[in-house]
């Protein structure tokens, strides 16, 4: 019996260290904390933690409770708006970075709530402003 319930601890403990280590990996990557939410819910529910990073046209999100190697989120740069600015309500500061600002976007995918710090909010405003060098610009002929 005792053997079992110390299984149990090495498998956990393992799982959590695997945890860890990969929000580490996804940090040092050039990383930043990010929550989202998929769809609008007054009571502050439905935000889910991560790691967010630029690639190219997409902003890639992995959830940090997830064991996935590739993201749970891609949101592409092109077709993506921003509908609103806002300081988050009371319930929902307890699920996003402190300090947060949410803004709320749509685009081809759909509509989804990101909540980021003020300095990583400045960056993702800038990376969806600009586009990459090369790039066709679209009033050009």
């Amino acid at each position: 019996m005792t053997w079992i319930v110390g299984v149990v601890l090495v498998v956990t403990a393992g799982g959590l260290g695997l945890l860890a280590w990969r929000r580490l990996r996804l940090l040092r990557a050039g990383g930043v904390h990010v929550a989202l939410r998929g769809r609008k819910d007054d009571s502050g529910r439905g935000w889910q933690l991560g790691v967010g990073r630029y690639r190219g046209d997409e902003f890639v999100w992995y959830r940090v409770l997830s064991v996935r190697s590739g993201p749970d989120k891609v949101i592409r740069r092109d077709g993506l708006e921003i509908d609103a600015r806002r300081e988050p309500t009371g319930p929902e500061t307890y699920s996003m970075p402190l300090g947060s600002m949410v803004i709320s976007c749509h685009g081809p995918d759909g509509t989804v709530e990101i909540a980021m710090g003020v300095d990583a909010m400045t960056g993702f405003l800038s990376w969806l402003e600009s586009s990459p060098p090369g790039s066709a610009i679209p009033w050009a002929s």
